[in-house]
């Protein structure tokens, strides 16, 4: 699933491609996507190549190739050509809402051996920041024995980042609802107020880097006012 700003983007980039075989600069898609900064532009891209949509093509500037586009797209042809296509309406910001099943003094746990209900609040990245969906018609069943007091929740994880903490893309993570973590905890972190992603936590002075579990991947350092705690994993589960 692709963030709104990924779509656009990645629709802007194959209708510049099919229109004069160029891709476009930085320069044009900050414009195109009303962006601030071309890091964003450069986050937005890194996204959409670890999702196998795009590649950048070694030894030429200004060089993307288009791999595939969104299945949502009709006959997986490209939008329209006048303007990027709207992002797939179930894709929201970050914040979770209420909702998770609370794990203590409640008749919600149910007898002891039995499996916990949580909300599964579908995919969150496991490689670039992605905003998460939240779906409450999903839930997920977990053993009693994986949860410690407090609120949780499940997702989904997408990509491949942290495979080297032993979390696959498809693997179902169960997540603590908190603000705080301990210095190389695991967490959801809510990226400058709109999106969220699986990484461990690592404070740097007054920065906080987001690292990934994979060399493959970079660190991402931000402002302390730019990052925000939504979670720490406690738990995983895996489908073969």
């Amino acid at each position: 699933m692709l963030t709104k700003k990924q779509y656009q983007l990645l629709v802007f980039i194959d209708k510049k491609l099919n229109e004069s075989g160029v891709s476009p600069s930085f320069e044009e898609m900050k414009e195109a996507l009303d962006l601030r900064s071309k890091s964003g532009i450069h986050r937005l891209i890194t996204g959409l190549e670890e999702r196998g949509f795009i590649r950048r093509l070694p030894h030429r500037a200004r060089a993307l190739e288009v791999l595939r586009l969104p299945e949502n797209m009709d006959d997986g042809q490209s939008a329209p050509r006048s303007a990027p296509a709207p992002a797939p309406t179930n894709v929201i910001p970050g914040r979770f809402g209420s909702g998770p099943v609370p794990l203590s003094g409640g008749g919600d746990v149910g007898q002891p051996g039995e499996a916990v209900s949580l909300p599964l609040y579908g995919r969150i990245a496991a490689g670039t920041p992605i905003e998460a969906l939240r779906d409450h018609s999903n839930a997920v069943d977990v053993p009693p024995s994986m949860l410690g007091g407090g609120e949780h929740y499940a997702l989904e994880v997408d990509g491949d980042s942290m495979v080297e903490a032993g979390i696959h893309d498809g693997d179902t993570v169960i997540i603590k609802r908190t603000n705080t973590a301990d210095n190389g905890a695991i967490v959801v972190a809510l990226v400058e107020g709109s999106e969220v992603t699986l990484k461990r936590l690592r404070r740097k002075g007054a920065s906080i880097a987001l690292e990934p579990a994979n060399k493959a991947y970079e660190t991402r350092i931000f402002g302390p006012d730019q990052v925000e705690v939504q979670g720490c994993l406690v738990g995983l589960m895996r489908k073969y």
